[in-house]
């Protein structure tokens, strides 16, 4: 039997990570005759990235059709004078290793052309949206590229329409010396960029869209026109969720889009996370509340908020008196690392917190969101908007709170409240250097969270539903899959 060989890579953190690999083994496990291999890139300082991929490895090779994975060289990381944010950083790494991805591609193609029985076709290589260097060694070795898009399509339509923007903000836009970040001139001044429905106000750009004279931006400005030149884009979001996003990417000049979502892994950390003992007395704990009654505090495997924020956090959480569980970390030590376990927490909260809530609150670290969000606990959920975490949430009808804090969680919660009615609002422009959310603030934002039959909850429910359709057969994440397989076939000249 021939080998239909595809060919996986993204940037190295569990916000890519987790979402690929996931398609991965949703589109071989739809179609058999499709054999995976993931490219990994690792960087040591995230040993929770090292760790999910372990486990990964191990569960998906029990597979009936097993993943492959290969774990690429380490090269030497950039130099601190050769960026300025941490996505140049991890932009300058990926490209690093195209060499050792060159190899291991052609290393495959060269076993299968040694093999008349058993041979290798390779039908595609999925490269992740900060990835896109690769698409020169897929053009080397003739192997079609596609983008794997695991953020929202209203996201995709902003970076395809960013060089557009680009000269707007350079004529309509100014310095600002207090925040870093430039504003517009005309304090009146919105921006329409075609994936939303509504203008934006310019504060809900993404950190690296406001600082034009940081590498950040420059790196938008690279990977946005590569995405054109692959053979197709797949977006982990589905038609119901994102009709109007999705249908402003199918324009003449565009590569094909692919919703095929929602890719989740719903087993979670509870699978790989080193600390087994911490996630079950977490879970424990949840067992212990009454069903529908906890608020849910977290902000992504990224997210942290200084000291002074936490103090604010406690405070809303005392004068409204709900359940919580909240999730909270301390800042990483730099670039390469991602945020840690507070040592104490006592010593970072307000004085006689944790005794005063020992009885309706758990503060903890790292958690099992997606096994916390699946539980019947939980009535709500104050979230950073990554998208993981926006379509972890919709498949089981949890209503979030918007909280946004780097990359494109702006622009998500954004699209939440002001074009979907899926959350309800906190801050929409929050980001690190903003003002701080004050206790009475977040008090007022989660009382309407957990009101008991609000428009958001009704919404997000009717979504949840929507959801599950769309994966099953002839719905229209399910349809959307069998038409990017054919594309895949095609490559091959139609060979099965």
């Amino acid at each position: 039997m021939k080998k239909l060989h595809l060919f996986f890579i993204s940037t190295p953190g569990i916000g890519n990570s987790v979402p690929l690999i996931e398609f991965a083994r949703f589109l071989t496990n739809h179609d058999r005759r499709f054999h995976a291999t993931v490219l990994i890139i690792s960087i040591p300082k995230r040993p929770i990235v090292t760790s999910y991929i372990q486990s990964r490895c191990a569960s998906l090779s029990l597979d009936d059709n097993p993943i492959n994975f290969i774990h690429l060289p380490a090269v030497d990381p950039p130099s601190p004078d050769q960026y300025q944010s941490s996505l140049a950083y991890l932009c300058l790494l990926i490209d690093k290793h195209k060499p050792h991805v060159r190899d291991a591609i052609a290393n495959a193609m060269k076993i299968g052309s040694n093999s008349d029985s058993d041979s290798v076709r390779v039908a595609g290589f999925f490269v992740d949206m900060f990835c896109t260097s690769m698409i020169d060694v897929a053009n080397e070795l003739g192997i079609p590229s596609y983008l794997y898009f695991a953020s929202p399509a209203s996201f995709l339509g902003f970076l395809l329409y960013f060089p557009t923007l680009d000269a707007q903000l350079a004529t309509e836009f100014v310095d600002s010396e207090d925040t870093q970040l430039i504003v517009p001139k005309d304090s009146f001044t919105e921006l329409k960029i075609p994936s939303f429905v509504n203008a934006l106000p310019p504060l809900v750009l993404p950190t690296a869209a406001l600082k034009r004279k940081e590498d950040g931006y420059a790196w938008y400005l690279y990977h946005a026109p590569r995405y054109t030149e692959t053979k197709g884009m797949v977006v982990n979001t589905f038609q119901e969720l994102e009709p109007y996003a999705i249908d402003s990417l199918r324009v003449s000049g565009m590569p094909p889009v692919y919703p095929i979502g929602p890719v989740l892994d719903l087993a979670g950390p509870a699978e790989w996370h080193p600390d087994r003992v911490h996630q079950e007395n977490i879970m424990k704990w949840l067992d212990d509340q009454p069903p529908s009654s906890v608020v849910f505090l977290c902000f992504g495997s990224m997210g942290s908020l200084n000291r002074a924020q936490l103090r604010e956090i406690a405070s809303g959480l005392e004068r409204t008196g709900f359940r919580f569980l909240w999730s909270t970390r301390e800042r990483p030590k730099s670039t390469e690392h991602l945020p840690d376990e507070y040592a104490n927490l006592e010593e970072v909260l307000p004085e006689g917190f944790l005794d005063r809530t020992a009885k309706i609150g758990l503060v903890c670290g790292w958690v099992p969101q997606v096994t916390i969000l699946a539980h019947q606990a939980i009535r709500g959920f104050v979230s950073h908007c990554g998208w993981n975490s926006i379509m972890e949430s919709l498949w089981y009808g949890v209503p979030i709170a918007t909280w946004p804090v780097y990359a494109e969680q702006q622009l998500n919660a954004f699209q939440l409240v002001k074009e979907l009615g899926l959350a309800v609002e906190i801050r929409l422009d929050y980001r690190e250097g903003s003002n701080l959310v004050s206790a009475e603030e977040l008090e007022t934002a989660l009382r309407r969270l957990m009101d008991g039959d609000n428009e958001v909850r009704k919404k997000t429910k009717e979504m949840k539903e929507r959801s599950r359709i769309a994966m099953m057969e002839n719905g229209s994440s399910y349809k959307s899959l069998g038409c990017l397989i054919e594309e895949l076939l095609a490559n091959l000249g139609g060979n099965k």
